[in-house]
């Protein structure tokens, strides 16, 4: 069925039709853009044809009854609405049918324009998801690529404006710590004074801003100036430009703003919708999390960098050792090459020339001689001399620099301003070609001066220092004893020459003189050797020591890394109780104890294997030429039972065991000590696993080692930038949960791992020594909330701990503390553990005494879990009996063993007249019971948790 109007009605109706008009209004129905030209083109037609009337559209809402005067032409659905005619017909005419067909007509080209425009509207939002989508993978990508910040901020500007007009965009974020608001990216066209990138504005200097207000609600912000002073009505102060329309988002943290991202325009003609608002608040959430993830990327970079430095210091002070232990080792050699030389059938001339390679092994020695006075001392012979430049011969005694270290008898370090000072006072003067740098040591025997050992310098890239002086110094000393033994020997040679005249008288004599030669050659030799041995071993145990092990080890690494089939074990034992016994026993029995062990650990050895004593209690065995960890392990469980045996020493049989930490070498390895350092890691987790054990240096410990550095690290700085502050737990009245007081407990706000409580980090402040400054400075920060919290006639509970009474004035630190924050003591309170009461009583008992006698009331934490002693409750100023959570949760179980015990601690402090403060409580039927007990006073979970002082301050 055609939709098209049939005009033979058309015709019928008026009596006649005009095929031209009918063309035309059919052309320009189907050329009408919109519902007011159909209007138009219809009133137009009604014209030509003759009737009277007036069209006009009806909202959808309105009476649509047709009557005579009025006739329903046709629907807008684009605009819902309704075309109508109204007017009069003239009697006896009928234009129903003409005002159907016209009516039809618009109808068809209604239908036409609305379904055009929904397709126009599809498309646009089609093309605005696109634009969309291609931002979010934009944002997405600038998250992962390696421009630096600003780079990335101009790249963000660029997303929004292909999203909605940015000509004027600005991003800020918030630093709650310093309450501070920094500006990375700030672009306005009309601001004169834009902030700077880097710096920090306080948030107080901004208040009302729109930038503070957006930051205050954490809710999108948009509007003209005027709209958005009538919407912060008393909180708007206009900062910068005034702008034609304002819109803002925050950039959010969980529930937090941390941040925001703002749009503005100049332009009156350029407004933001809500659309707008809601897409820049969607992009926004996007931003924060490619920012975060920036952030995240430059904190692991920087602490990469920390980490690398700290390496870099460490590699450094490696070297240094290296190089230090390069030195005595090539001091040792050359002091055992002057004695070979004493000793060797050398003549004089080579013996010279040997000391000169010796002492140029050490120090810079290209210009060196050999300075000797003759028997009248009037005369200097230089029997051996090696320069550059001069060449010497024997002369009489001058003034030069030789002659100064002769008369002297001390060395001279000296560079030419000291050679100018000498000569200004009279002393010496430089003889033959001035030097850079000269350094002379006196050759002494006998207790005379008997020559002079001299290096010198001409060029400044070798100057001579303290320690080269001190080098040559010990040196000469060697060599003056050699030239002593040497010049006997040629003295001797001599002597062989002159009695060989007289060889039967003297036979004897020189029969005798050179045994006492030899044997003080053999006894040399002989103290050398010991040297030697007691150089690389123990002297209590004979075992080799750390030395011997750590270049046996050195060469096992060697191989090891040179072929990974050659595989070794270290294994680091520890005696558990050693101290215990050496205490107990005496030192005499602990050393006889040690041989002993050092015995029993190499009988369990192969013969290649070596076992070593570090110092101490403490062992190390090298095991060569295993196949896999089960061969080491077998090897340690071997020396573990060994040891358990009883030891028999003396008319005391006495009793020890063993923890052992194995380490397997691995390419990572560079140095020995690095794998002995493993080991020892390895032995305290057997030790901390039980003891009487041994345990494997694995990926797990190495994690655990690495999370223990970090985290002593962490704890450093975390004192320095104040980031652990005091939570405060309401302590209530049972009856009506009244607060009565607080309990103060330590919180970390760790920056990457979030708040964190004593369990997670106290232990490792202990061990590395800063749980002490962490308690104070929390004491600082309580003492500063004291009296804001307690008011009059509350309190605060502090809890110290027993390390802090081992200090005697620690009494005097906590009451000169409330007197600097103007505290009244009676609102603090000092809890205690039973455990301290036993470590030092009667320093314990004076510190507390003289709080007491200051005001500050003494509370007994944990009663019922230690010793709980009746002595502690007439002994110490105890005023209130805190009883441990573990008895409170038992209470509401059937057949509770708790209930009596509660009971009796509650009659027992009734009697005393102490109050009783039960500790963690949690549900209705636990706090039932203690009322019933007669327990007044309370704290838990059922009441409230710990929070922050602004909380309970609100």
């Amino acid at each position: 069925m055609s939709s098209v109007p049939d005009s033979r009605h058309f015709a019928s109706a008026s009596g006649e039709i005009l095929p031209a008009l009918l063309r035309e209004t059919l052309e320009r129905l189907f050329r009408a853009a919109d519902a007011s030209s159909v209007l138009e083109i219809c009133e137009t037609a009604l014209g030509h044809l003759g009737l009277h009337g007036a069209l006009r559209w009806l909202p959808p809402e309105a009476d649509s009854t047709q009557g005579p005067g009025r006739i329903n032409l046709a629907v807008d659905p684009q605009n819902l609405q309704m075309l109508v005619w109204e007017g009069d017909l003239v009697p006896g005419q009928d234009a129903s049918a003409e005002l159907a067909w016209l009516g039809r007509l618009a109808g068809i080209r209604l239908r036409q324009l609305s379904e055009t425009g929904r397709l126009y509207e599809s498309i646009s939002r089609l093309a605005m998801a696109e634009r969309l989508q291609r931002a979010l993978y934009a944002i997405a990508e600038l998250a992962g690529t390696a421009h630096n910040m600003a780079e990335m901020m101009q790249s963000l500007h660029s997303i929004v404006g292909m999203l909605m007009y940015a000509e004027n965009f600005y991003i800020f974020l918030y630093d709650p710590a310093s309450d501070s608001v920094r500006f990375p990216y700030y672009m306005d066209t009309v601001d004169q004074k834009p902030p700077a990138p880097d710096e920090n504005y306080p948030l107080q200097d901004m208040r009302y801003s729109l930038t503070w207000n957006l930051l205050q609600s954490g809710q999108p912000v948009i509007g003209s100036v005027e709209e958005l002073a009538r919407q912060f009505e008393g909180r708007f102060t206009l900062v910068g430009p005034a702008c034609e329309h304002w819109l803002g988002v925050p950039l959010l943290r969980g529930s937090q703003a941390v941040g925001g991202i703002v749009v503005q325009s100049y332009r009156p003609d350029t407004h933001y919708t809500h659309h707008d608002r809601d897409l820049l608040n969607y992009v926004a959430q996007h931003m924060q999390t490619a920012l975060e993830r920036r952030e995240a990327h430059a904190e692991l970079e920087r602490r990469v960098a920390d980490r690398t430095a700290a390496l870099r210091a460490t590699n450094r002070v490696l070297r240094q050792q290296v190089l230090q232990r390069q030195r005595g080792e090539r001091l040792q050699s050359a002091l055992f090459r002057i004695a070979e030389l004493a000793s060797a059938p050398e003549s004089q001339q080579n013996f010279y020339a040997a000391v000169h390679r010796v002492v140029g092994g050490l120090i810079y020695a290209r210009n060196f001689y050999i300075a000797l006075l003759d028997d009248n001392n009037q005369n200097i012979t230089f029997p051996y001399s090696v320069d550059e430049i001069d060449t010497r011969i024997s002369r009489p005694v001058a003034n030069g620099a030789t002659e100064y270290v002769l008369k002297h008898g001390k060395p001279l370090l000296a560079d030419g301003q000291t050679f100018e000072r000498l000569a200004a006072e009279g002393e010496c003067v430089e003889m033959g070609t001035k030097s850079v740098c000269w350094l002379g040591v006196p050759l002494m025997w006998d207790d005379r001066v008997k020559g002079v050992l001299a290096v010198q310098s001409y060029s400044p890239k070798h100057i001579y220092d303290a320690r080269d002086q001190e080098l040559l110094t010990f040196v000469s000393y060697h060599i003056a004893n050699a030239l002593q033994r040497k010049q006997t020997s040629e003295s001797l040679k001599q002597a062989y020459i002159n009695l060989e005249r007289r060889v039967t008288e003297r036979t004897r004599a020189l029969a005798l003189a050179n045994r006492d030669l030899r044997e003080q050659i053999a006894e040399r030799e002989r103290v050398e050797r010991r040297l030697m041995y007691e150089t690389l071993h123990d002297s209590l145990t004979g075992l080799p020591n750390r030395t011997l092990l750590l270049q046996r080890l050195g060469q096992a690494l060697q191989a090891y890394h040179a072929d990974t089939n050659k595989l070794f074990a270290v294994l680091f034992i520890d005696l558990d109780r050693f101290k215990v016994i050496n205490d107990s026993v005496g030192h005499l029995i602990g050393d006889d104890l040690l041989f002993q062990a050092g015995s029993r650990i190499r009988a369990c050895l192969k013969t290649r294997d070596l076992v070593a004593r570090l110092g101490g209690d403490e062992f190390a065995v090298l095991l060569e030429g295993i196949s896999d960890v089960g061969k080491a392990k077998l090897v340690a469980e071997r020396i573990i039972a060994e040891l358990h045996v009883p030891f028999r020493l003396g008319v005391k049989e006495i009793f020890t065991s063993a923890s052992i930490g194995i380490a397997l070498p691995g390419p990572h390895y560079q140095q020995p000590e690095e794998l002995l350092r493993d080991a020892d890691a390895a032995m305290y987790r057997a030790k901390d696993e039980g003891r009487h054990r041994a345990a494997v240096f694995d990926d797990r410990l190495r994690r655990e080692v690495l999370s223990l550095l970090e985290m002593e690290g962490d704890l450093r700085r975390a004192l320095s930038r104040n980031e652990f502050v005091p939570f405060y737990q309401p302590i209530v009245a049972l009856e009506d949960g009244r607060t009565v007081g607080y309990e103060a407990l330590l919180r970390w706000h760790h920056p990457v791992r979030g708040l964190l409580c004593p369990g997670d980090f106290l232990a490792v402040a202990e061990e590395n020594g800063s749980a002490e400054s962490i308690d104070w400075q929390i004491f600082e920060q309580i003492a500063s909330q004291v009296g804001t919290l307690a008011g009059t006639e509350g309190f605060v509970s502090l809890n110290v701990s027993g390390r802090h009474f081992r200090q005697p004035d620690l009494d005097d630190r906590l009451l000169n503390l409330l007197s600097t924050y103007r505290v009244n003591p009676r609102s603090l309170r000092i809890e205690v553990t039973e455990r301290t009461l036993l470590e030092n009583p009667a320093q314990v008992k004076r510190m507390l005494d003289n709080l007491r006698q200051h005001g500050v009331s003494i509370a007994l934490d944990d009663f019922g879990t230690g010793y709980s002693s009746l002595s502690y409750l007439h002994q110490y100023p105890i005023e209130t009996l805190k009883i441990d959570r573990s008895f409170i949760i038992e209470l509401a179980k059937d057949n509770s063993h708790s209930v009596p015990v509660v009971r009796a601690i509650q009659v027992l402090a009734d009697s005393l007249q102490m109050q009783v403060i039960a500790e963690g409580i949690e549900d209705e039927e636990q706090r039932r019971m203690l009322r019933q007990i007669g327990c007044r006073f309370g704290q838990g979970f059922l009441f409230a948790e710990p929070r922050p002082v602004e909380v309970w301050v609100k």
